[in-house]
């Protein structure tokens, strides 16, 4: 899928392609979304197949919309009402900043009105990753590519403070984190805001179970959660003795055990669990015993009433009508050949296991009856479910691990705007790091005064063989000026003589050959470089994750050497080539 949607790839080199495609899948989902303005034209039905956005079932009017709820009212005919089981308004939540594995957000947004018409499979949201229905991975940038004061040597990338400024790039992350209560041999642990020894400032934002408020602002250090540990200690001196039998201080029995926010953590709590592990007694099992009769009883009664339903319906459609033969799956007649319908027939039918063709000579009600049955075996299957669902929350509540009492979860949502290390790339395998990024009068600019938001080395073409980037960004800036968006399909797309076409219809320079000025000076430059609109990508390797720093950290017991990694707190090996870098600066 990622192959196809690369514009122009006839023209770039199968490496660069490869490249370019898994890039795709590790693009983060941006703030606000922008659609290419040069696509391939499978991007609307990319979005509608991925089935992460509401789309509507059928033909509908909107009920009611806000930012969470979409409820659509369904047209029916007269027969699409007689064979349902299930209401004609159908409600939809809209998820707001889910987590996803990767620690990216889902979070949609409704593109529909109140009153408004749908029509079957129309798309009603947008976010994660797409824009009015269609895919939109990363945004149109204006590119320029010339050299930049050797600040774009070797795959790096100069950008525009505009970008930043802007929040063109900015992505939006959400991270868990966790702690668990275990029994201890010294006693149980426990979740508590009030922690020894510890001030009411840092505490002020923790609820009754130590868990930090949905909304609070986090920084480096912060406590999420708060827990207390039962200390092993050797016993206490008489005096020690004498003064927690006066005060009562507990403080002495155990120690903090909190999580705290790790370093390069900024953001807002946007969510919490607490799961515990339920310690029952012997009447609380003799009180879930009892629930589960009840829940049984409960599913049994809503299954009579529809199929009471259901065969009210059956024989309101074969009234008066004589059977071609009724069989089950494994061919035996259920309901003879010639006889006519009765109550008694169906009441002793077992309805999932029956054939729904050919009932009666009748094609119309032969229809009716197969979506009749079909729309039970649905709300039938549904309900089972739930009760399936209901039944394992009961019996097992939350699954813990063993020795592992209450487990609670922070989700932190964080802002990201794009800085210097992190990586980008476009559509066509050209990958970089950002550099530099420069003030927006520092950058190139066209005659017009347009400073451009990115600048690329031109180096990275001819070596690499994907011209495709080139295509796309002369085709592109002529699509941003006539304001047209573009699909050319990968094989067999739009010719150099259709760029031409569209550039002169445009007014701009064909091949997207223009004379750029310098920002800092404002002269002009010696050689036209190529300009255009090109759609690039923020990828998901981010320097915030990977920054860190030391200073006396832990060391390893057996090399009496730093520790390696992030993780660990760890020091950065310094090898061989790094010592090479250092003689080589002088």
């Amino acid at each position: 899928i990622a192959a196809s949607l690369i514009p122009f790839l006839e023209h770039d080199d199968a490496n660069r392609a490869l490249m370019g495609s898994n890039m795709m899948r590790q693009a983060v989902p941006l703030l606000r979304t922008e659609a290419p303005i040069v696509g391939t034209g499978i991007e609307r039905q990319l979005v509608k197949d991925s089935r992460t956005q509401i789309t509507a079932e059928e033909d509908g009017i909107i009920d009611y919309i806000d930012a969470t709820t979409i409820r659509v009212l369904y047209d029916r005919t007269e027969d699409e009402e007689f064979v349902s089981f299930e209401s004609a308004l159908k409600e939809y939540t809209i998820p707001k900043f889910r987590k996803t594995n990767q620690n990216m957000t889902i979070d949609l947004r409704p593109i529909c009105k109140k009153g408004q018409r749908v029509t079957k499979g129309q798309i009603l949201t947008e976010g994660y990753s797409t824009k009015n229905g269609e895919l939109a991975l990363g945004k149109n940038l204006l590119v320029a590519y010339m050299p930049w004061k050797g600040y774009n040597y070797e795959d790096a990338i100069v950008l525009n403070e505009r970008v930043v400024r802007e929040d063109l790039l900015t992505s939006v992350h959400v991270e868990e984190y966790s702690l668990e209560v275990r029994e201890t041999k010294r006693g149980i642990e426990e979740l508590t805001s009030d922690i020894p020894n510890v001030s009411e400032e840092a505490t002020k934002d923790l609820d009754e179970n130590g868990i930090i408020r949905i909304g609070a602002r986090v920084r480096p250090g912060d406590i999420l959660i708060g827990k207390i540990t039962p200390k092993g200690e050797s016993d206490p001196s008489p005096e020690e003795k004498l003064l927690r039998a006066i005060f009562g201080d507990k403080a002495g029995d155990v120690k903090d055990a909190s999580l705290k926010a790790p370093p390069s953590l900024n953001g807002v709590v946007i969510d919490k669990k607490l799961f515990s592990r339920i310690v029952k007694g012997r009447t609380s099992k003799l009180a879930d015993k009892a629930m589960l009769p009840k829940l049984d009883d409960d599913f049994e009664t809503e299954i009579d009433r529809l199929r009471t339903i259901l065969i009210k319906k059956l024989l309101l459609l074969t009234d008066k009508k004589v059977s071609l033969g009724v069989k089950d799956y494994m061919g035996v007649e259920v309901i003879s050949k010639g006889a006519r319908f009765g109550a008694s027939d169906f009441s002793t039918l077992d309805f999932t296991s029956i054939q729904l063709s050919n009932w009666t000579d009748d094609d119309r009600t032969n229809t009716m009856i197969r979506n009749l049955i079909l729309n039970f075996l649905k709300r039938y299957k549904e309900l089972d479910a739930d009760l399936k669902r209901k039944k394992f929350s009961i019996t097992i509540g939350d699954e813990l691990p063993a020795g592992i009492v209450q487990m609670a979860k922070v989700y932190i949502a964080k802002k990201r705007k794009i800085g210097v290390g992190d990586k980008m790339a476009g559509r066509h395998g050209n990958k970089g790091i950002v550099s530099r990024i420069v003030r927006q009068e520092d950058m190139p600019f066209l005659i017009d005064g347009t400073p451009v938001d990115i600048v690329l080395n031109p180096l990275g073409v001819p070596s690499r063989m994907n011209i495709g980037q080139i295509f796309e960004a002369v085709l592109g800036s002529a699509g941003k000026e006539l304001g047209v968006q573009f699909a050319t399909p990968i094989f067999d797309g739009a010719s150099l003589e259709d760029l031409i076409k569209w550039t002169d219809k445009a007014g701009l320079p064909p091949y997207g050959k223009t004379y750029l000025y310098d920002g800092g000076t404002g002269e002009r430059f010696d050689q036209p470089a190529t300009v255009g609109i090109t759609y690039m990508l923020k990828l998901g390797h981010m320097v915030e994750d990977k920054m860190h720093a030391r200073s006396i950290g832990p060391y390893s017991l057996i090399t009496q050497q730093p520790l390696g990694g992030k993780a660990q707190f760890g020091g950065q090996r310094f090898g061989e080539m790094e010592v090479w870098a250092l003689e080589a600066f002088g």
